[in-house]
């Protein structure tokens, strides 16, 4: 356990009508309920209203008001969890539009997936959010929790059918997530991070 908490925001990057993901991100923060090592926000693509656009010049003034508001809290986390489905072989417009709308905010801080879907686990998503993080300078833990035709690995009340695996895999990600977070955090705090030679 860390001395001070970890500020930890899990972003749910779903926005379609009738998703699965408010049982997925219920879930999962009912993992992280037993780690004292974090301070939990949540994000909600859904609710955010990013344009899917990204940062634009034109953006009008409301919609730079949510952004700074949102980049606040985000600048504040010490790491993220993503929560993901799969859309076509990859992942939500909803959280590309979120991930493209801030930069510094993900800059040498740890991010863990817990991805679902049909057969792959939305296994495909994570693997171009990797691509997409590793472009921003955050970094991405090695394991992830991903639900494998999801809607059948959970019953009518939202409950697991196999609690003890998922938990598991849930720890296995938690677990690395605190000690990049906490390595990290004291790295930022020493040494402030460049995401480019300053040249001699």
């Amino acid at each position: 356990m860390t001395d001070t908490p970890l500020r930890l925001i899990v972003l749910i990057g779903s926005h379609r009508e009738g998703r699965f993901a408010p049982t997925i991100s219920r879930w999962f923060l009912g993992q992280v309920e037993q780690y004292a090592d974090f301070d939990v926000e949540v994000i909600d693509a859904a609710e955010v209203g990013l344009t899917a656009e990204g940062p634009s010049p034109t953006a009008s003034l409301p919609m730079l008001e949510a952004v700074g508001a949102l980049a606040a809290r985000m600048e504040a986390a010490d790491a993220f969890v993503v929560v993901t489905p799969e859309y076509n072989h990859s992942y939500p417009a909803s959280l590309k539009s979120l991930i493209d709308w801030h930069r510094t905010q993900w800059q040498a801080k740890p991010i863990g997936f817990v991805s679902y879907g049909g057969m792959s686990g939305g296994l495909r998503a994570v693997e171009h959010l990797r691509q997409v993080f590793a472009e921003l300078h955050a970094v991405t833990v090695r394991d992830t929790v991903s639900f494998h035709l999801a809607w059948e690995r959970f019953d009518e009340h939202g409950e697991a059918r196999d609690p003890e695996g998922h938990a598991r895999a849930a720890k296995t990600m938690l677990d690395q997530l605190v000690w990049w977070a906490t390595t990290l955090r004291t790295a930022r705090a020493e040494r402030p991070y460049v995401t480019q030679s300053t040249g001699i």
